[in-house]
């Protein structure tokens, strides 16, 4: 009989899949990319509902309410798949079949939508610096109305604020990778960057330390980012930083955390 032989399975390699990137950073744009959909998504419904207020039903309840979710599923963006719940509203006064009933068509994730054209670039610098109103209320984002990009740039504004506020002094890092990401999205005279931090704690976990937005990677955006740290707490400086060769960070390093090693 014809000899077989097993496959170890310690060497099949896992093919990554178009579109998909499996590092930290796409991972922490990824999991923010989810919650600020889901955010954009319940604001809209929001919207519609307000829009429908005053409507009653024939005992006097409100006749358009929430319904609910749809199943989740998954739209693929540049920084991978994310994966969403879109929300339901029902007319309690009409049938399915009735002509009038009133529904509720989302424009921010309409019902077959399976890829995302430009969200992957614009999503990062929404919730960094909201946008402008006029940029987005355009034919592929008829839902997000001047009420609903209220709602949720108070939403993004008060959450940055608190993280970016946070108590570090119980913090401690081994590693630090600092990276600087130049946006695709030209909202504004000058490209958008990006400063990110990166850290490991002592016991392997990667956490996002810091961030904020600019023009450029220049020393003094650098210093600033690395001076608020030590400010609230992080006074521990990291063994060692990371970094490509971008100039403003070193030269930043070396004066914020001068015993620190260098790659």
């Amino acid at each position: 009989p014809k000899e077989r032989y097993a496959v170890p399975q310690d060497n099949v390699i896992k093919l990554i899949q178009p579109g998909f990137f499996d590092d930290q950073l796409t991972g922490i744009l990824r999991n923010g990319a989810r919650a600020l959909l889901a955010k954009a998504v319940e604001a809209e419904v929001a919207d519609f509902l307000d829009k429908h207020a005053d409507l009653k039903t024939g005992d006097g309840q409100q006749r358009v309410v929430r319904h609910g979710h749809l199943p989740e599923r998954e739209v693929m963006t540049g920084i991978g798949p994310v994966a969403v719940r879109q929300p339901r509203v029902r007319d309690r006064e009409a049938a399915a079949a009735d002509p009038g009933r009133i529904r509720f068509s989302p424009s921010i994730l309409p019902p077959y939508m399976r890829r995302s054209k430009s969200i992957e670039t614009l999503l990062p610098i929404l919730y960094l610096k909201g946008i402008a109103l006029a940029a987005l209320l355009g034919n592929d984002a008829a839902g997000l109305s001047a009420s609903a990009i209220g709602r949720l740039k108070d939403g993004w504004f008060d959450e940055q604020a608190a993280w970016q506020k946070r108590d570090l002094s119980a913090k401690r890092y081994v590693y630090i990778w600092a990276d600087g990401i130049h946006l695709e999205a030209r909202l504004e005279d000058e490209k958008q960057c990006i400063l990110v931090l990166i850290g490991a704690t002592p016991e392997g976990r990667k956490e996002l330390v810091g961030f904020t937005d600019g023009a450029r990677e220049s020393a003094h955006d650098w210093r600033d980012l690395l001076l608020d740290l030590k400010r609230r707490g992080l006074d521990v400086p990291p063994r060692l930083v990371i970094a490509d060769g971008a100039l403003g960070f070193w030269k930043a390093a070396g004066e914020v955390w001068p015993k620190t090693r260098e790659q």
